[in-house]
């Protein structure tokens, strides 16, 4: 599996945190997430799996907390994993990240996590300004 960011450190327990991230095509750019507050950041709508949850249900709920929207037929697009400091856990983690395509189908509230506004970024400026190298990378791959 491919790996983006930072070589993880050996000495360092790293916990491995399963996430799913969604690519959401809309008006010839893409779905995202801007969240404010600790990270003040551009992202693909998404995070991690809960417990005893599968990876389609966890991208539905994650998307539906981050954006309002709900989506539809979500499709395995492509997967890398990076080793990081989640702040907000206070957790070193190797995060397994998949991301599907999917549509936006509606959007039925506003988001209910806290501090995450939904905008909708150019392919360039996706590919320019997600903070997560992994994702731009999927991003530049969808759109090409």
């Amino acid at each position: 599996m491919q790996r983006f960011d930072a070589n993880p450190n050996p000495i360092r327990k790293y916990i491995p945190r399963p996430s799913v991230y969604a690519i959401l095509p809309m008006k010839g750019g893409v779905l995202a997430t801007f969240q404010a507050g600790i990270h003040n950041e551009y992202q693909l709508p998404g995070g991690g799996i809960d417990l005893g949850e599968q990876p389609l249900q966890a991208l539905h709920r994650e998307v539906l907390e981050e954006t309002g929207w709900r989506i539809n037929r979500p499709l395995l697009f492509f997967r890398f994993r990076r080793f990081v400091y989640m702040p907000e856990y206070e957790l070193w983690a190797e995060k397994i990240c998949t991301i599907y395509k999917a549509t936006p189908v509606t959007r039925c509230s506003s988001p209910c996590e806290e501090n995450h506004h939904p905008v909708v970024l150019s392919a360039q400026k996706a590919i320019k300004s997600l903070a997560v190298s992994g994702d731009r990378h999927a991003v530049s791959l969808f759109f090409k």
